[in-house]
């Protein structure tokens, strides 16, 4: 039996779990003609592959070198430039890298993200917290992506980074055009062109940023990186550049759909929300369950390094295969009645954040920002309630949020 998979359409864009579940139950390996690759939907496959060395998660290489070669086939062809300017500062993110060059870009990461030095952040969170809640407030109205959701990350890996709070939202706008051609937008056909003019223009702004750290270095993140290539310890230039954008993008978007998908999920199951408003010490299970639950990371791409059989099908070096985090997590033969929230769900070892040498550098800032600010906007607005039923989620394979969720409270 062959299922019919189409993610471009806009019912499973809002909810793939039904179509996940006949994949995992009549065509677990499925080849997509649309997705041009493999698609993995059970658990025990995609945490297997995510650790598996004969898979590579340099896409970027291959990606350009394919639309390279075919632009020597197709006359008119006008995003060759483009996709070559992505590759250039995306193929040294470390997310794309395989040892040793992962394991290069990815050592002055660890230390950043290392459980101690992310839980000095949590007064500094809070404090965030605090003054947009408080901003809320005063407004009377609450758009939770807009208005929450989106500005406490950027403002904690802003602050991290050492990016002056006026500049964010370029940033911001920048940083949702490259998401277009990193989240594998179905529906977009300029991304490419789009994403290219937007990484210049990210990739300028950090440069100017780095000349000034090495006029006068500040306790901050992009300082250390900067002291780091003068002691020839670490990176290069372009390779600040690089894992400065990368930290930038990621450690707001992830967040940012953490808690909008986390929200969202409670506010659809009113009992679970009531169950963490009235303890939240349930916190941290909380934040778990929503990864697992849905996600803020659909899908992670391999690439075949060598060929490989799966569950009885042939993947053949140089093919694509599209690892459905979110529809793993949900997978029955892993979780108990996965379709369920359950705050204070145990055991719950879901791959949200992946596994092995790729697993989230940021995974201990996300649950901390997401800890903190969900307990907190439970408790200071009351009768929190979406303002509408209907969603527009993003046109993006890899990245599961939406761009605007409207909700009510009750004004104290």
């Amino acid at each position: 039996m062959t299922v019919a998979y189409d993610p471009r359409l806009p019912s499973v864009l809002a909810n793939p779990y039904p179509v996940f579940r006949e994949l995992q139950d009549a065509e677990p390996v499925h080849p997509s003609t649309i997705l041009g690759g493999w698609v993995l939907t059970r658990y025990a496959d995609v945490r297997a592959c995510l650790t598996d060395t004969r898979l590579s998660s340099d896409r970027i290489t291959p990606f350009v070198q394919h639309r390279a070669g075919r632009a020597h086939t197709a006359a008119g062809r006008t995003d060759v430039p483009a996709i070559e300017t992505l590759g250039r500062t995306l193929g040294l993110w470390a997310v794309f890298t395989d040892p040793p060059k992962h394991t290069h870009l990815r050592a002055l990461m660890n230390r950043a993200f290392t459980p101690r030095a992310v839980e000095r952040l949590r007064p500094r969170i809070e404090e965030i917290v605090d003054e947009l809640i408080e901003r809320v407030r005063a407004r009377g109205r609450l758009d939770l992506i807009r208005d929450f959701a989106y500005p406490l990350p950027i403002a904690v890996i802003g602050d991290m980074l050492g990016v002056p709070a006026t500049d964010r939202e370029h940033l911001k706008e920048w940083s949702d055009e490259l998401a277009m051609f990193v989240g594998s937008a179905v529906a977009t056909p300029d991304k490419y062109e789009r994403a290219a003019k937007s990484l210049a223009r990210m990739r300028d702004y950090f440069l100017s940023l780095v000349v000034d750290r090495r006029r006068g270095p500040r306790d901050d993140l992009l300082s250390a990186l900067v002291a780091a290539e003068d002691r020839n310890d670490v990176l290069s230039e372009d390779e600040i550049v690089a894992t400065s954008i990368l930290l930038l993008f990621a450690g707001h978007e992830t967040t940012t759909n953490l808690i909008g998908n986390g929200m969202l999920a409670l506010l659809r199951a009113p009992r679970e929300l009531a169950r963490l408003r009235d303890n939240p010490a349930l916190a941290e299970s909380a934040v778990e369950e929503m990864l697992r639950y849905d996600g803020p990371s659909g899908v992670m791409t391999r690439i075949a390094a060598e060929d490989v059989a799966i569950d009885g099908a042939k993947i053949v070096r140089g093919d694509r295969l599209f690892l459905m985090i979110n529809a793993a997590n949900r997978d029955p033969r892993q979780f108990d009645d996965p379709d369920r929230l359950d705050v204070a769900r145990e055991p719950n070892r879901h791959v949200a954040f992946g596994a092995g040498i790729h697993f989230c550098v940021g995974a201990p800032l996300a649950r901390l920002e997401a800890q903190i600010a969900v307990p907190a906007l439970l408790a200071a607005l009351p009768d929190l309630a979406l303002g509408s039923a209907q969603l527009d989620w993003l046109d993006s394979l890899v990245f599961r949020g939406v761009r605007s969720m409207p909700v009510s409270f009750r004004s104290s």
